[in-house]
């Protein structure tokens, strides 16, 4: 048995996932890849990730909007996996998105372009791999629905 964890990046740009299933391999985890939100909430759920990364525009603008809020209400097997969010969506919609336990149950959003070595820093920190960073309370990391 694996003691690796088990990260599923979810994204409709092949290249963002091949770029990065490739850094978070050569760093040790387990990565399962989707394209789009209804693979993502298949995956999710038979492979039982330890962390989602997740953008938001796929097959529709809001797809990983709906999809967090639906890993979020299955009580069973997602809801207590952190998703990290990474996306370009303010690049067309220019609102202000925050994480919340409603519209928004994630525990980080990101903006595209994310650098690698950043993004490899949020996995590790929402998998208690890293001590969190001064002022990174549950608050500002989002709602962190974690169990211990």
């Amino acid at each position: 048995m694996s003691t690796k964890k088990k990260v599923l990046v979810v994204d409709d740009d092949a290249d963002f996932i091949e770029m990065h299933k490739a850094m978070l391999e050569t760093n040790g985890y387990d990565v399962v890849t989707a394209c789009n939100g209804r693979e993502c909430l298949e995956k999710a759920r038979a492979e039982k990730p330890d962390l989602i990364i997740l953008d938001v525009m796929m097959a529709t603008d809001s797809d990983g909007f709906d999809v967090s809020r639906e890993l979020r209400g299955d009580r069973e097997a997602t809801k207590d996996v952190p998703i990290i969010m990474v996306t370009s969506v303010h690049a067309r919609y220019p609102f202000n998105f925050k994480p919340d336990e409603t519209w928004l149950p994630v525990q980080k959003f990101l903006e595209k372009p994310v650098h690698p070595d950043r993004l490899l820093q949020e996995v590790r920190e929402q998998l208690d791999e890293l001590p969190r960073t001064e002022g990174a309370s549950a608050k500002a990391r989002g709602s962190d629905r974690r169990t211990t």
